[in-house]
């Protein structure tokens, strides 16, 4: 779109790209509520099957973020019921995303919790499995041997 094009957009042509606008950020609250139940329930964040399109929305609202800021795109003045709809949408959409933060930051935290126990468990094995002690001297393990002698 021209600098002049977008100089002569009519109120009605401003109206239909916000209204583009609101269903994008409608599509992103769905995809975020659908991630925030998947990570409620305890699934991890990694295995989040929203990611991706999330991702994908996220790239297209920032474009439209960047047409806002530019002012090639713009809210008619005169609209008042499609401000208030604007403006309920991005509020909605920021409790969304502030809920999703959250939640994928104790999913990660969570991922973390049971690398650490892996790991830990790994660790105690090789240690109690290893001929080494601390020192480097080899450790003389105890060993029982049965007999099973039969007369």
């Amino acid at each position: 779109m021209t600098p002049d094009r977008v100089r002569h957009m009519s109120d009605a042509e401003s109206a239909q790209r916000i209204e583009e606008l609101i269903e994008l950020i409608d599509a992103l609250i769905d995809v975020i509520a659908a991630e925030n139940t998947a990570l409620a329930i305890g699934l991890p964040a990694s295995q989040s099957r929203q990611t991706e399109v999330k991702t994908r929305l996220a790239e297209y609202f920032e474009l439209w973020v960047g047409e806002v800021s530019a002012r090639r795109v713009r809210l008619p003045a005169n609209n008042a019921e499609l401000q208030a709809k604007f403006t309920a949408r991005i509020e909605c959409l920021r409790r969304s995303m502030d809920e999703n933060l959250i939640r994928l930051r104790a999913a990660i935290e969570a991922s973390q919790r049971r690398i650490e126990t892996v790991m830990s468990a790994i660790r105690e094995q090789m240690a109690g499995a290893s001929p080494y002690s601390a020192a480097g001297r080899i450790v003389q393990r105890s060993t029982s041997s049965g007999t099973n002698i039969r007369a």
